[in-house]
Formats: structure tokens, sequence, C-alpha cells
């Protein structure tokens, strides 16, 4: 099973595989590290998609940052950069005998990709001689997770754990659940979810996700000034909110204003993204403006919203994007933009569904209306960095999720196309999709853009 709580994580921006996944996989391998002793010298050598755009995803920081004991949810987003600066200044990283050079110890490997995915890591330790004692490959999965080789390999061997009480391994076996139990779908992914733990820490946690949410779109709103990074991109959120503001009160305002709000929400948090702001993986960095843009559109202008219909919604969210992820892909790296942006728009497509009193049926075929004008989407961010043309596809995404919303709730959720037949072809189309197109900045605007 995956867990609401896993795809829903409060990090750090710009990415959830290049600065989440690298934090993680680094603080994990110094936590074992300070249980060995003994170490000397420690080196970590990225790989791949993570070496390719790693200076402009932040992952050479986000490295730094969990080598020196610092988790994504907890760090302050202010503090990041002068952290990193000072342990490339002193290299301690406050493990007894160990001198971290920064300019020896952290390798870019742009030749070599390690066997399981493009984004690969390898950490190293060395003993007082000089010889390895410990080495230790992680993988960057997407969406935060972090798995070691072992476990990679393990998961791809069809290891499981234990199953949850109404597991579901297709949009089929969800449907069908709900036709034998009588069950919504927010009420099985809850009642698997209470396998892990209690009902008053299910609430929790979700309010802290939506509070996490509303909170960055908030902060975006008020943050003007150019993003870092080189590009001299401008924030747009805060001229574009004052804007919406001014002429609130206006007699004549054109029905499509609508829109302009929801891409607001998602360029607000993506602004905030790319400036390594705090935001929630949903399910990825590069795509978390959008459950956020259309749950805060569902509070904001849909009736008779509670708490309860915002937790039905993130549940719901959940129970799809689990279902993305086990069957294809949320990895940019690994199929391009259609695994992120598509992803996420097939997720809030459902959980506005959910929250509107939608049908089972009428949520699947919202999330499959949404995954299937994604598919194909490439991922090919201009000098590496979540920028362009990031920021804005967030705020198409989330509008692509309520039209799919309103599509199948006009119908009666009977429809051609499954959701995994269109789940299949994603992962397919990102099998078949060149590298040079799955954020490596090899390809596409990356290249025909100029970055200067």
């Amino acid at each position: 099973m995956i867990s609401t709580f896993d795809l829903f994580k409060i990090g750090i921006g710009p990415s959830s595989s290049h600065t989440v996944g690298p934090m993680v996989a680094a603080r994990r391998f110094r936590d074992t590290m300070l249980a060995r002793g003994g170490v000397a010298r420690i080196s970590a050598e990225i790989y791949g998609s993570l070496a390719w755009t790693g200076r402009g995803h932040g992952t050479d920081v986000a490295i730094l940052l969990g080598l020196l004991g610092h988790a994504p949810a907890t760090i302050d987003p202010d503090r990041t950069a002068p952290l990193a600066d000072e342990l490339r200044r002193t290299g301690d990283l406050g493990i007894p005998g160990v001198h971290f050079d920064t300019e020896r110890d952290l390798v870019f490997n742009f030749k070599d990709i390690l066997p399981l995915h493009t984004n690969g890591m390898r950490f190293r330790a060395y003993d007082a001689a000089g010889d390895a004692i410990e080495d230790q490959i992680f993988y960057s999965v997407g969406g935060g997770f972090v798995v070691t080789a072992a476990e990679a390999e393990a998961a791809s061997a069809g290891e499981a754990g234990q199953e949850p009480p109404l597991a579901f391994g297709s949009g089929r076996e969800l449907l069908d659940l709900t036709l034998r139990t009588g069950l919504t779908i927010p009420q099985i992914q809850l009642a698997n979810e209470l396998t892990l733990r209690s009902r008053a820490d299910i609430d929790a946690g979700l309010d802290a996700i939506r509070d996490a949410m509303f909170a960055c779109i908030e902060r975006g709103l008020r943050m003007d000034g150019e993003l870092p990074g080189g590009l001299r991109v401008r924030r747009r959120a805060k001229r574009l909110y004052e804007s919406l503001e001014a002429t609130k009160l206006a007699n004549s305002r054109p029905a499509h204003e609508i829109m302009d709000w929801i891409s607001l929400y998602a360029l607000a948090v993506n602004e905030e993204n790319a400036s390594g702001g705090r935001v929630v993986t949903a399910p990825t960095n590069g795509a978390a403006g959008i459950v956020p843009a259309v749950l805060r559109y569902t509070r904001d202008f849909c009736p008779d919203w509670n708490d309860e219909r915002g937790r039905d919604f993130l549940l719901t969210a959940a129970a799809i994007g689990g279902l993305i992820k086990a069957r294809a892909s949320i990895s940019g790296a690994e199929v391009g933009c259609q695994g992120e942006v598509g992803s996420a728009a097939a997720m809030a497509a459902a959980g506005l569904t959910a929250a509107l009193g939608g049908s089972a049926f009428q949520i699947e075929n919202a999330a499959e209306i949404a995954m299937e004008h994604h598919l194909g989407m490439t991922c090919d961010p201009i000098a590496g960095l979540v920028q362009v043309p990031c920021i804005e596809r967030n705020a198409f995404g989330a509008n692509k999720a309520v039209v799919a919303a309103s599509l199948s709730l006009r119908g009666d959720g009977q429809h051609r196309v499954s959701l995994d037949e269109v789940i299949e072809t994603m992962r397919q189309t990102g099998h078949d999709m060149q590298a040079k197109y799955k954020e490596t900045s090899l390809g596409g605007l990356a290249v025909n853009v100029a970055a200067c």
C-alpha cells in the first residue's frame, strides 16, 4: 500500500526527486555512519538526471544538508543556503573525525547511470587508512521516495509487506471494491490508512497537509521579485492577485475569470517551490501547485466546504496517485512530465469530483480524462531549473483537472477508455520517450531557449 502520507510529503523546493529524496538519502547514510563509528571520510556521487540537472535543482545543497542531519519536513528554507555555505567553508559534518571536502567528496557523474533508476546516488565511507568500509546506493524514484538498491530489487521482485484490508492494485479493482462494500473511494483509502495510524492521527495529518498547501499559496501571493538561478524569471502571482482583487467588485467581469484564480493559486505554489520554499509533494515538487490550487478552488468557490470534504479530497487524490505510482511512475526522470503534472492533474480531478459528491465511477472517469490529456508531455526544464516551463504547466494542469471533474460530473461515469488503460499508456510512452526529454535538460526547450 502507498500511504496518503507518502504521496503528500511536506518539504522544501525545488524538486522532490532532486532535493527531497537526496536529502533523505544523505541523512539515512549519515545516521548509519554515526552508529558505525571509525569513519574518517565520506563521499557522495550522483548519477544520471541527478547529475545533469542537479545544480539547477539544488541536489548538491540537499545532499550537504542531509549529511548535516537535516530533514526536508523540518528544515527552515531560509537557512538552507547559509548551512550549505558553512559546510563548504569548514568541512564539519558533526561526525567525529570526518572532514568533508565538497570539491573532492561530492561528485557529479555525467557519464554513468546506475542500473535500477536514472536518479542514482552512491555514498561511501572510508577509514583512516583510506580503505572503503561502507558503500550504499540509493535511488530517488520520484515524489521524495528513496529506496536502497536492495529495496528497489525487492520491489521489482514483487516482495511486499502486509496487505491492507481493502487492497486494490488497479482502477478496476478499486471500483469493484466500492460495489462490493458500499464504501466510497475516500472511505476505502481511509480504511487502509487505519492499519498504519489512528483516525485522530489521520485527520490531524490530512489537516496539516491542507494547511501547509494553503500556507504556501498565501506566501506565494505576498512574495515579489526574481526567482533564483539566473534565468531572471519574475514572480507573477502577487501582481496577478492584486489585479484580480482590484476588479473583484466590478459590475462586469468575464466568466473565465475563475480560471485566473485557479492559475493564480498554482503559480503561487510553484514560484515558492522554485525559490526553495516549503511545499507539499503532490505527488512531486515539480507538480506541487496543482492539487493545492484545485483544493483552494474547492474551498473558495464551491458550495458546502468543510474540513471533512477537504479530507475526502486528499484521500481520493492519494488513492489515484498511489495507483499511478504503482502501475507506472510519478518521476519526470523516468517517464517525463506526464508522470508529474499528468499524475497531479488526475489526482486533483479525482479529489474535486469526490468533494463535489461524485460517484466512484465519476471519480475514476475524471482521473482518466485528466491523465489522458497529458500523455506524452516531456520534462525539459531550461537550465535545469524548476521554472520554465514548469511553473505555467501547473496552472494549465490545475485548470485541466477542473475541466476533467466538470465533464465527469455532467456524465454518468460510463466511458470508453479506462483509467487503467491510460496509466498503462503513460507507462509505455515514458518508456519509449528519449532520455533527453526526461529531466536531463538535454533536449526540447532546454536546448532551444537561451538560458542567459
